[in-house]
């Protein structure tokens, strides 16, 4: 028995009754004195009105599947080709024979759940496009890929940064054998015509900055650099692979968040962004609990400051956690706030976003590789 606080209200729950868990599963925001709810099963307890999360397949034409990266289109996105502001890209890292690190599509969701596909790479070689996935507003998409010839660990490759415009047409590669080793994920501080792209390197356990002058029909790199180092990574027999996974990056106070699923952690590194120095070690623990955390995958910020990460339940880090496919809240500081599961099998949680739509409403969308799908979940101020 424990109990979780939602906001104003405290309900305790027994986690072997499935039923009161499932009626009481929400995470509770406070936001200038705002309770702002987010609504998994579609309802708020004690409220009238109903928000139902929009759920779309992920599986576009090709069978690709076991989705990874998720990002919204920004709000200020540059005009023209088929992304929208508010659209979702889906990124597969699976083909449709379940192999891992040999899917090669990104999927468009748009807001009412209606897909469509956005990219569909040409392989051989393969591709394996992975939870790095980010848009630049000038109109250009980044997407990470860590391949493998047959699914195994022993046929990986150090992979790439594809560079797509907003048709979906890739324009080019960014690459380096030291600083992008498997990048596994990313998170971009956009300023437009210039932007800074932090990557997680799950095969060398590193964290590398990409400074980026963008203009209207390229990008270019004007600096490559290591910001943090020392994560655990190494091979893994349901995953594939484990190392440093989701950054969250806080431009106010210049630290990056990292999810570090091997060492079963969320850290801070000062200084990400101004440094022009490479930096070593992992940063500060900030959020380390073995009851809770089960080897975190995605990592982002909610609308009150507070970060969220998916539970991937990696079974290579050892967890007394009895919920599976968790998304967490936290505070900056550590201190844990609630949890709900978005999937009752085993390591279904990956790639996480959040996007405020206006004042008072924001969405969070989910992955879930088991089913293939993507959910996305209103908050919404009661």
């Amino acid at each position: 028995m424990r109990t979780i606080s939602f906001g104003y209200r405290s309900t305790r729950i027994d986690r072997r009754d499935e039923k009161t868990r499932n009626d009481a599963r929400i995470i509770c925001y406070v936001v200038c004195g705002a309770v702002i709810a987010l609504l998994p099963l579609g309802r708020a307890l004690g409220q009238d009105s109903e928000i139902i999360p929009v759920q779309s397949s992920t599986v576009p034409a090709n069978g690709d599947q076991n989705p990874y990266g998720v990002a919204f289109v920004p709000a200020d996105f540059s005009p023209g080709g088929p992304l929208q502001p508010g659209d979702i890209l889906v990124s597969n890292f699976n083909n449709a024979a379940n192999l891992q690190g040999t899917g090669t599509t990104i999927v468009k969701v748009a807001p009412n759940g209606q897909t469509s596909p956005f990219f569909q790479g040409n392989p051989p070689p393969t591709l394996g496009l992975t939870t790095a996935l980010g848009v630049l507003k000038r109109g250009f998409v980044l997407v990470g890929n860590v391949p493998t010839k047959d699914g195994t660990f022993a046929t990986i490759q150090a992979g790439s940064l594809l560079v797509l415009d907003r048709n979906g047409v890739q324009i080019g590669t960014i690459s380096d054998p030291n600083l992008l080793d498997g990048p596994w994920d990313l998170t971009i501080a956009d300023n437009g015509d210039r932007a800074q792209v932090f990557v997680s390197n799950v095969l060398s356990g590193t964290v590398t900055r990409l400074d980026l002058d963008v203009g209207l029909s390229a990008v270019s790199v004007t600096r490559k650099i290591q910001i943090a180092s020392g994560y655990t990574q190494h091979s893994d027999p349901a995953a594939l692979v484990v190392g440093p996974t989701g950054l969250a990056y806080d431009p106010v106070n210049d630290v990056l968040y990292v999810a570090s699923t091997g060492d079963n952690t969320i850290f801070a590194v000062e200084n990400a962004g101004a440094t022009t120095q490479s930096q070593s070690g992992r940063g500060a623990v900030i959020f380390k609990d073995k009851a809770l955390l089960h080897g975190p995958l995605g990592l982002a910020f909610a609308p009150n400051g507070h970060l969220l990460t998916s539970n991937g339940d990696a079974p290579t880090v050892p967890s007394k956690q009895t919920l599976p496919s968790e998304i967490l809240e936290f505070t900056k500081n550590g201190n844990f706030i609630g949890e709900f599961s978005i999937d009752s099998a085993a390591g279904a949680a990956f790639g996480i976003a959040i996007v405020p739509s206006g004042e008072a409403s924001a969405r969070f969308a989910a992955v879930d590789d088991s089913r293939n799908d993507l959910t996305v979940f209103s908050l919404s101020t009661p």
